[in-house]
């Protein structure tokens, strides 16, 4: 297709489905034999990781250095940035609760947090964590124009 990107959503891999221990020794080796492979394809494997990550991060960055990127949808990104920010791009996590219920500056505050905790020094993209089809419009403009403006690295 000429898109390089590759969307790999990961399936009952987070934390609490499995013990760190069997997540090393079931699902990780497979998976890194996957995104090894489309890598040295000349391929970008984006991984969608469901559900909270925390535990599997010093698992995951067991990966070449700017191969990747990982969009999380419920994890604390400062911690994901402390670990993964010098091996692969991050990616989300706006919640669709406050795109749906919150209010626009609330929308603005949330994205200028995190922006400055997972955006610092690039290899960031602010993004939903989930999908957006209930979310407000006006929430979903405030989230996209506060990037546009906000967002930009210099």
């Amino acid at each position: 297709s000429g898109n390089p990107i590759i969307f790999i959503p990961l399936h009952k891999g987070a934390d609490g489905f499995m013990s760190d221990e069997q997540y090393k020794t079931f699902y990780w080796p497979t998976l890194r034999k996957v995104i090894l492979g489309l890598i040295e394809e000349g391929l970008v494997p984006r991984l969608i990781a469901e559900g909270d990550y925390s535990s599997r991060l010093e698992i995951i960055n067991d990966i070449p250095a700017g191969k990747t990127i990982w969009k999380f949808d419920h994890m604390d990104m400062a911690k994901a940035k402390e670990v993964m920010g010098d091996i692969a791009c991050i990616e989300g996590n706006v919640p669709i609760s406050l795109l749906t219920m919150g209010a626009p500056e609330k929308v603005r505050d949330y994205c200028r947090q995190l922006i400055d905790i997972a955006g610092k020094n690039g290899g960031f993209i602010l993004s939903t964590a989930t999908s957006i089809e209930r979310a407000i419009p006006e929430n979903l403009r405030e989230m996209i124009e506060f990037t546009r403006e906000y967002g930009v690295y210099g």
